[in-house]
């Protein structure tokens, strides 16, 4: 059993187990945190950036004035935005037989891996996870698109160069495998290949392995994976809640009697409380709409934004917001909102026994329905002409590289009235940032982040007990930044295997056993002997029979009958001899009693000698070996086929014949 590791950030997993001659990779997370080295995508022109100086270095030596600018002692990338993408050169990813997605998040680098590598099996994810997953694809694809770069910088990637750049431009990895945004078209040919599925549903893999979703209570159709055979379990542990949020509650007791649990996707902020962090947000934006300014929410197009609305949904009318407009602005805003309130089933109950009401499971379509909250594609259109101040805007994307939330930086980002305030734990609020500063609005930092703590993930280890815990080295040490802080790591007996980009894991768990399926007929002629009180014991000869993974045995073939004829053509026209099973032997040689024996047939001169794996007897005047070791027995006598059988039939009285 081996894993290999493609992707080395914890939140955007990419791995593939190879388990009983299948290759199965778990998520495929692209890792957009390399877009905060470049500049954003502004949806009008941007005077300010434009007039950025290019970035020359101390010396002189390395002049990149048009690919790379400069904005308050930081240097970016002045190009279109690129993925840092999964590892593509540790294992040939056409092996690949199957894909199991978590959750909408870690699909993103799906169209990289099915359309570029030679991929031709199976996605599995259930039906929420591919429709978000695909709204997430579409966003992203409409906010590259639509705001082309005409140059494209590719010298600052040089190896020589790279060396040169300031901080953090120096240490990016694996900056040449970077890639623009995927095609819409690549999109749809890649979501074709995804089957959905069920929680709890069992789908074989070729006969080799069942692998089944379980509800990991995170997001919308957000599922942990069991992956077993007749013998083996191994769980994907992947972006996990307890809290109650809108999903359906984390499925924990089937992780149970797992022999390997990988474990993956913690919450980035383990020091904030996903509740106190949802006071803090409802506290700085009605602070903020008070005083006649401003809230900007950089945010994604599903997910936490629902949570959001349904808190504030609870507090406009106690902070007297109710004439304040909220706007949701992304090219998918309309269908997420529509589909989270069709997708009942995946809801936790609560909010599913509102469907049957019937009433939306979601406050957030009576925001709609009383005009409070407008959901717009872009900023053009329609929204420039209803567009109204105070108010608080929801939109993409949180990395302030491109969407729309450049245009509101660029807008309000001069007031001091005005107030963004971050939810998402995915990028450094700091780095997305930089490249506006200096900057007047004021910056509130609330991450939410519901995903399982390192509390909660020991508690939950403790009850499941798995054999083997692998995850991210990142979980084995405090952060850097509070290297005292020894409860923000995993803690288990025995120590959890770590894994980092690159790393390829030979993991711990042995193979013991297989299931073999026996035929009636066969099983019919079986004739048991017992051993021991209790225990029986038949042997068996016949044909192994191994298809789709499933291995029976079959009788053995009778030849068929010779038609009498005169002459026979051939020798090798008979048919071959089916040979009787020979009997064997089971049991020990006890050396106490077996000495008795041979004093008593006339061996008296018999010297022992103690080895590794049992006793050599050398009978001195017959000048023979008897080598007794556990798991066989052998005479060597020279040429004297009396003196052997007599000393054979001696050893045979100790055995049992089957």
């Amino acid at each position: 059993m081996k894993l290999y590791c493609l992707s080395g950030h914890p939140t955007l997993p990419c791995n593939v187990l190879k388990f009983k001659s299948t290759t199965i990779m778990l998520d495929c997370g692209l890792d957009t945190t390399s877009v905060l080295n470049f500049l954003p995508l502004p949806l009008v022109h941007s005077p300010r950036l434009s007039k950025l100086p290019g970035w020359v270095s101390k010396d002189g030596s390395a002049n990149l004035q048009k690919e790379l600018k400069e904005c308050a002692g930081r240097v970016f990338v002045d190009s279109q935005p690129e993925f840092c993408l999964p590892e593509r050169e540790l294992l040939d990813l056409s092996t690949i037989d199957v894909i199991l997605i978590s959750n909408y998040h870690c699909m993103m680098a799906l169209p990289y891996i099915t359309e570029h590598t030679g991929f031709t099996g199976t996605v599995y994810a259930t039906e929420p996870t591919l429709t978000i997953g695909r709204l997430f694809m579409e966003e992203l694809v409409n906010f590259m698109e639509r705001v082309p770069k005409a140059q494209s910088a590719t010298c600052w990637k040089n190896k020589e160069m790279q060396r040169m750049l300031p901080g953090p431009l120096k240490d990016v990895v694996d900056v040449w495998a970077w890639k623009r945004s995927y095609s819409i078209q690549e999109v749809n040919s890649a979501l074709s290949k995804v089957q959905l599925v069920g929680y709890s549903q069992k789908v074989e893999l070729f006969g080799a392995v069942q692998v089944s979703p379980l509800s990991s209570g995170y997001s919308l159709g957000s599922s942990n994976w069991i992956i077993q055979s007749h013998h083996e379990k191994v769980s994907y542990v992947s972006g996990s809640s307890l809290l109650t949020t809108h999903p359906q509650p984390m499925d924990q007791s089937s992780l149970k009697n797992s022999d390997v649990l990988i474990l993956t996707g913690l919450t980035q902020m383990p020091t904030a409380n996903p509740d106190g962090m949802l006071g803090e947000f409802c506290s700085n934006l009605a602070m903020t709409i008070r005083a006649g300014g401003n809230v900007l929410v950089p945010c994604y197009s599903s997910g936490v934004i629902y949570d959001l609305l349904e808190c504030l949904y609870q507090f406009i009318d106690s902070a007297n917001l109710g004439t304040t407009p909220f706007y949701f602005i992304s090219p998918v805003a309309n269908s997420s909102l529509e589909f989270s309130q069709i997708f009942a089933e995946w809801l936790c109950h609560n909010k599913q026994s509102k469907v049957y009401l019937p009433e939306p499971p979601f406050p957030h379509a009576e925001l709609i329905q009383t005009n409070k909250l407008k959901h717009y594609p872009s900023i053009h259109g329609d929204f420039s002409s209803e567009f109204r101040q105070p108010c608080v805007v929801f939109t993409g994307h949180p990395s302030l590289r491109f969407g729309d939330v450049v245009h509101f930086m660029e807008l309000w980002g001069k007031s001091s009235i005005n107030t963004i305030i971050f939810t998402e734990p995915d990028f450094s609020y700091l780095d997305a940032l930089a490249p506006y500063q200096p900057l007047a609005m004021k910056c509130v930092y609330c991450p939410i982040d519901t995903r399982l703590n390192f509390h909660q993930v020991s508690k939950l280890l403790k009850e499941v007990q798995p054999l083997h815990v692998v995850c991210p080295e990142q979980y084995t040490q405090p952060p850097l930044t509070q290297s005292h802080r020894s409860d923000l790591m995993l803690e288990l007996q025995p120590p959890p295997m770590p894994y980092r980009r690159c790393s390829v894991l030979n993991l711990p768990h042995r193979r013991r056993y297989e299931r073999v399926y026996i035929l009636p007929e066969l099983a019919n002629s079986l004739v048991p002997s017992e051993i021991k009180p209790g225990v029986s014991l038949a042997t068996v000869s016949a044909v192994l029979h191994s298809k789709d993974n499933k291995h029976t045995l079959q009788l053995v073939p009778k030849p068929p009958p010779v038609a009498p004829s005169k002459k026979r053509k051939r020798v090798l026209e008979e048919p071959p001899a089916v040979l009787a099973p020979k009997t064997l032997l089971s049991g020990a040689v006890p050396l106490e009693a077996f000495l008795a024996t041979l004093q008593n047939h006339g061996f008296t001169e018999v010297k022992v000698e103690e080895t590794a794996d049992g006793h050599i007897l050398h009978l001195q005047a017959e000048d023979t070996l008897i080598q007794l070791e556990e798991d066989g027995t052998h005479i060597v006598c020279d040429n004297n086929e009396p003196l052997r059988t007599t000393l054979r039939d001696l050893v045979l009285r100790f055995l049992q014949k089957l």
